[in-house]
């Protein structure tokens, strides 16, 4: 069967459309922000090595550091407590990278109050609509949160702390243990709402998904740019032994 030659023709004419779903990656991007008695990410940064000169006539070429959950990244179940004894991200199957994806679209109610909250409601009303989500994909939650591209914007430190819509704890655990997903996407810093940290229990995207030996894809963009139904996510995280998550360079492929 001709499939893959009928697939680099759909892309070649245009009948597929190829989707960029990732943040750019530099030191301005928006890094998570943890209490000051944890452990804290680096932000990303490249440090040269040569560019056409005496350090390396004919070549140009970095070191980068940054911290695995920089940018557009992958949880892999391993990086929660939960998920302690999953797979980390390079024993992530390869066949999970490339899936099936809905886009549940919540931008009217997040432009409404920033801690808006995806419930198991929602989802049921959403498959009402446009039928059952799909085995093994990703549900991939549009909040318009990706417009915010500076650190400050994007945490939206409170009184009280981070304002950022996310899932509800409820709704966290019914994906993780009911529905047929893979995983979730988010255009937030972290698969979990910015008030997560007073849930019960904390961080319940975390919790849940990765204790269900499924996955978080983070600050994603272009969401708007994807149908309800119909897309396919490819999303290959850097092979790191042993790690816990990867940035990831996240495309969507969406019929014309």
């Amino acid at each position: 069967m001709p499939v893959l030659a009928d697939l680099l023709a759909a892309l070649s004419d245009g009948s597929i459309e190829v989707i960029d779903l990732t943040a750019p990656l530099s030191e301005e991007t928006p890094i998570l922000e943890l209490p000051p008695e944890f452990g804290q990410t680096q932000r990303f940064t490249l440090s040269e090595i040569s560019r056409y000169d005496d350090r390396g006539p004919a070549w140009y070429w970095n070191n980068f550091h940054t911290g695995e959950h920089t940018g557009t990244h992958f949880d892999a179940p391993n990086h929660w407590v939960t998920g302690q004894d999953g797979a980390s991200i390079d024993a992530v199957p390869v066949r999970d990278l490339i899936a099936p994806a809905v886009v549940l679209d919540v931008t009217a109610e997040v432009e409404a109050d920033p801690d808006f909250l995806i419930e198991v409601a929602h989802l049921e009303a959403f498959q009402e609509t446009h039928g059952p989500l799909p085995a093994g994909g990703w549900l991939l939650c549009r909040t318009g949160w990706s417009s915010r591209t500076s650190q400050e914007d994007m945490i939206n430190n409170t009184q009280t702390g981070p304002a950022s819509p996310g899932m509800s704890a409820a709704c966290a655990r019914w994906v993780a243990e009911e529905s047929p997903l893979q995983g979730i996407g988010v255009e937030t810093v972290g698969t979990d709402a910015g008030a997560a940290h007073s849930f019960d229990p904390p961080f319940p995207c975390h919790a849940f998904l990765l204790g269900n030996d499924k996955y978080g894809l983070a600050q994603l963009q272009n969401l708007d740019r994807l149908p309800p139904t119909g897309a396919v996510v490819i999303a290959p995280p850097l092979k790191i032994v042993g790690g816990s998550g990867s940035p990831v360079r996240v495309l969507a492929l969406v019929e014309g």
